[in-house]
């Protein structure tokens, strides 16, 4: 049985500048001091189950019948009418910071194809040595005994480089089984080292955010994995020669997008793991041509939209212009010259100047010091000449913004009529954090042609919310459907049609339900 252990390293970990989501996510699961509500009269919300430790997100496998991951405990369970009937798998998760257990997605098949697949972090198993700067192994083993053996930690340098993977597991009717292994991607961030020298950086702390892991399957069949920027700052991030040319991103390489540096995208893979044939950057080369979008800082949530079939997702800010995005191939959303519309990049700038820097750390507003705030363009013509172009890529503006972050965290569409004919097909957004409002849901009724967001506030016509500070929710307030269900971090629509809100910092699973 697996056991928990405690970092050894204490002084990197406590230096991090996490976001709310793993604040909430580190400690234990307490309620909100109000219930969760929604405004419309009309609706209700019930807790499906509670007294879980930290979960991420769930999939439903029957009616009243699903499975949910938690973060850092790295078991996946299964609830049955609201009782915790067992654990099916129970992985040897690394989760610290926002690492650990995130995303999981069922094959478009599924039973009659019993493929599950998982987004987690592994932990390494080699003891820790005098280097800080090098983590002690490249990748995690595949081995059984080393994916659920050893005990979780939350010691941020007991990660291997490559220690964040993508996962199909096969479900017997009780248990996942591990089948294959899909991807291995970056984990490890240390960038405070002395190669490459002349960064400036070597008071940047250690790391473990932006790990991204919502992964979902499209219409297309198709398997959608986010991967958050994991503080890397090269082409993925429109640094075309890296942030301090001419030397690589960190002491692994970089700026090109080669293992260790594919990050701040959105992949694209066959069910197998393969690359499909129309992909976007099918011709870039071996990683890049599993690319679906690039230029994305991070997101808690991926979504798509049950009539059109479009993806959307939802992209975190570091203080300035969280985004809502509909995510075409080939996208590039501007990070790190650009977060928000293109023509409020003196506003981003000039906030990110002006907020207090990330954890506390001078220099780091945009979390990483290699790369400061004051690189950010003063034009809108500069930024958009500053991005890294793959051919076929194209710039988008997000379909709506915030000016101060809220931030938003897990995103989807009610399919369904069940809350009423006025729902149908909306999108919801959780929060973040449970500072604004007690952890907010947003609802957002698209247009006709599903490519934009409506609006009814005359104040959103340009599509941004000008709030006044961080967590603030001047301009809007119409967009508010219930508070106070703590950190968001998964939304699902039901068998029965009704709205599943997953509550990492409640421990709890909540469903939104039409009143007889």
């Amino acid at each position: 049985m697996k056991r928990l252990i405690r970092p050894r390293r204490l002084a990197a970990a406590a230096t991090i500048g996490a976001v709310a989501l793993v604040a909430g996510a580190s400690t234990p699961p307490v309620q909100a001091q109000a219930g969760p509500s929604v405004v419309d009269p009309n609706l209700g919300v019930r807790t499906v189950v509670d007294g879980l430790v930290t979960p991420s997100t769930i999939a439903f496998i029957g009616p009243n019948d699903f499975l949910v991951l938690e973060k850092n405990t790295g078991q996946v369970k299964r609830v049955v009418n609201g009782a915790v009937t067992g654990v099916v798998v129970d992985l040897s998760v690394n989760f610290a910071s926002e690492r650990g257990l995130l995303g999981i997605a069922l094959h478009p098949q599924f039973p009659t194809n019993p493929g599950v697949y998982l987004y987690w972090t592994c932990r390494s198993v080699t003891p820790l040595d005098g280097d800080e700067f090098t983590p002690e192994e490249q990748e995690c083993s595949d081995a059984p005994s080393a994916m659920s053996g050893p005990p979780d930690t939350d010691d941020i340098l007991r990660v291997p480089l490559r220690g964040n993977r993508v996962d199909r597991f096969r479900w017997t009717g009780s248990a996942l089984v591990f089948e294959q292994n899909l991807l291995k991607l970056r984990a490890f961030q240390h960038d405070g080292a002395p190669d490459p020298p002349g960064q400036g950086d070597a008071a940047q702390p250690a790391r473990g955010n932006h790990d991204g892991g919502p992964i979902a399957f499209g219409p297309d069949g198709k398997l959608y994995v986010s991967v958050g920027d994991l503080g890397r700052r090269g082409q993925m991030q429109n640094l075309a020669d890296g942030p301090t040319p001419p030397t690589a991103d960190d002491q692994f390489g970089g700026p090109a997008a080669d293992s260790n540096h594919l990050s701040g995208v959105i992949l694209r893979l066959n069910d197998d793991g393969s690359t499909p044939a129309d992909n976007p950057f099918v011709g870039a080369g071996a990683n890049v041509q599993r690319v679906f979008a690039y230029g994305l800082r991070n997101t808690f949530g991926i979504a798509f939209d049950p009539v059109s079939g479009a993806l959307w997702d939802q992209q975190n800010a570091d203080d300035a212009f969280d985004e809502m995005n509909l995510v075409e191939r080939g996208m590039n959303g501007g990070w790190i010259q650009i977060m928000g519309p293109v023509a409020r990049i003196a506003q981003f700038k000039q906030i990110e100047l002006t907020l207090p820097p990330s954890g506390g750390v001078p220099g780091a507003q945009l979390q990483q010091i290699r790369w400061p705030a004051t690189n950010i363009a003063d034009t809108p013509q500069a930024a958009l000449s500053r991005l890294f172009v793959l051919p076929g890529s194209h710039y988008s503006d997000p379909e709506f913004s915030w000016k101060f972050a809220v931030p938003p965290a897990a995103i989807g569409f009610l399919s369904s009529r069940a809350l009423g004919p006025q729902y149908e097909n909306d999108l919801f957004a959780g929060a973040a954090t449970p500072l604004t409002v007690g952890g907010y849901l947003f609802r957002f009724n698209l247009t006709g042609n599903r490519r934009k967001i409506a609006v009814e506030d005359p104040r959103l016509e340009d599509r941004v919310a000008d709030n006044n500070a961080k967590h603030d929710i001047t301009e809007s307030e119409s967009l508010l459907f219930g508070s106070n269900f703590g950190v968001g971090t998964d939304i699902e629509t039901g068998p029965n049609g009704n709205l599943f809100v997953v509550s990492i910092s409640n421990g709890a699973v909540y469903e939104i339900f039409r009143k007889k």
